[in-house]
C-alpha cells in the first residue's frame, strides 16, 4: 500500500521543508503556509521515500524529510512513472499530477557534495483539485486515467452455461494501470459485436476496448471481423508482438487471428478467450498503452526512444 510518510513546508523559498503532523491543502493554492504555494502548476511537490534511499545509498547522510525541499514524501509508489493528468487520492484531498521533475538552475547542497540530485528526475509536482487535510500514514490512491472496456464475446458465456474467467483476469492485470468503466458479456454475433464496438468508439466515453474471445478458427469466431468491419486504422503491431511472445510459449499461438485497429479516438485490441493467454496477451500490451492512449489524444506525436 502506498501512504504518506511525511507532510513538509517552508515559509521561504529554497530552503528545505520541515515536516509537520498535517497540511491543510487549499485549491488552487497548495499547502497552506507553504513558500510554494500559489495559483500555479507545481502547488505540491512529492518524492518517494525510495528515492531518497538511492541518495543515502550514495553516502548522503541526514536525509530526513523534506530535505529535497518535498511537500509530501511517500513511500511505496513510483511516483516519477505516473503520467501527467493521473489523480491521486490522499488524505481527504485529491491531486493532479502536473510535471514529472524539474530543471535544476540552482544546484543544491546535495548535488554540490555529490554531483547529482533525485529530485530533479523522480520527483514529481501537482495541483490540488479537492481541499482537505493530508497527515503521516494517510493512504495513496491512484486513480488511473486510461477508460477501459472489457468484452467477453462467448456464446456459453453470453448464455450463463459457462463461468467468465477471462474478464475478471483482465479486471485484474489492468489493476492501477487504467479504469475499467464497463464489463460485458456478448454472444458470437458479428452484428451485434459490430454495433456495440462502433457504438462505443463513438461516443468517446472509452480509451480502450478490450476484447477476449472469439479469435480462432472456430465457425462462429468472428470477433476479429466484426472489429475489421468498424476500424478506420489498422494497428497491426500490436497483435504481431503478443503472438510473437505467445509463440515463445505455444506454437498454437500461430492460430490466433486476434487484430486490433482505431476508430476515431478509441482503439480496440483483440485477446484470446483463455484467461492464462489472454493476460499473457495484454501483459505485451500494457507497458506501452499509455503512450498509445496519449497519442490518440493528441498529447504526444513522438514514438521513438529517448
Amino acid at each position: 500500500m502506498a501512504k504518506v510518510v511525511a507532510v513538509n513546508i517552508s515559509t521561504k523559498k529554497g530552503t528545505v521543508k520541515h515536516p509537520v503532523l498535517e497540511g491543510c491543502l487549499i485549491t488552487p493554492q497548495g499547502i497552506e503556509g507553504d513558500a510554494h504555494a500559489g495559483d500555479w502548476h507545481r502547488q505540491v511537490s512529492l518524492l518517494d521515500q525510495e528515492s531518497i534511499d538511492k541518495m543515502t545509498q550514495k553516502g548522503v547522510k541526514d536525509l530526513t524529510p523534506g530535505k529535497f525541499a518535498e511537500n509530501i514524501t511517500t513511500q511505496g509508489i513510483e511516483l516519477y512513472t505516473l503520467p501527467i493528468g493521473t489523480r491521486l487520492l490522499i488524505g481527504e484531498t485529491e491531486l493532479e499530477v502536473t510535471q514529472i521533475g524539474k530543471e535544476c538552475h540552482h544546484h543544491c547542497q546535495i548535488y554540490q557534495q555529490i554531483g547529482m540530485c533525485v529530485m530533479p528526475t523522480e520527483g514529481i509536482f501537482a495541483k490540488v483539485i479537492k481541499d482537505g487535510f493530508v497527515k503521516p500514514s494517510d493512504e495513496i490512491v491512484v486513480v488511473p486515467t486510461i477508460r477501459v472496456v472489457i468484452i467477453t464475446v462467448s456464446d456459453k458465456g453470453f448464455a450463463g452455461t459457462r463461468e467468465d474467467k477471462s474478464g475478471p483476469a483482465l479486471v485484474e492485470a489492468l489493476k492501477d494501470k487504467a479504469q475499467v468503466v464497463k464489463t460485458i458479456i456478448l454472444p458470437d454475433e458479428l452484428e451485434d459485436l459490430k454495433a456495440t464496438f462502433a457504438s462505443w468508439c463513438d461516443s468517446g466515453e472509452f480509451d480502450v476496448i478490450f476484447t477476449t474471445g472469439g479469435t480462432g478458427f472456430a465457425p462462429r469466431d468472428v470477433t476479429p471481423e466484426a472489429t475489421l468491419a468498424v476500424i478506420e486504422r489498422p494497428a497491426p503491431g500490436i497483435p504481431e508482438a503478443m503472438r510473437q511472445a505467445s509463440l515463445q510459449i505455444t506454437s498454437r499461438a500461430m492460430l490466433s487471428r486476434a487484430t486490433a485497429g482505431i476508430r476515431k479516438q478509441t482503439l480496440i485490441v483483440n485477446l484470446p478467450g483463455s484467461p492464462k493467454a489472454a493476460v499473457e496477451c495484454i501483459e505485451v500490451f500494457l507497458p506501452v498503452m499509455q503512450h498509445a492512449v496519449e497519442t490518440l489524444r493528441g498529447e504526444t506525436y513522438e514514438c521513438g526512444r529517448k
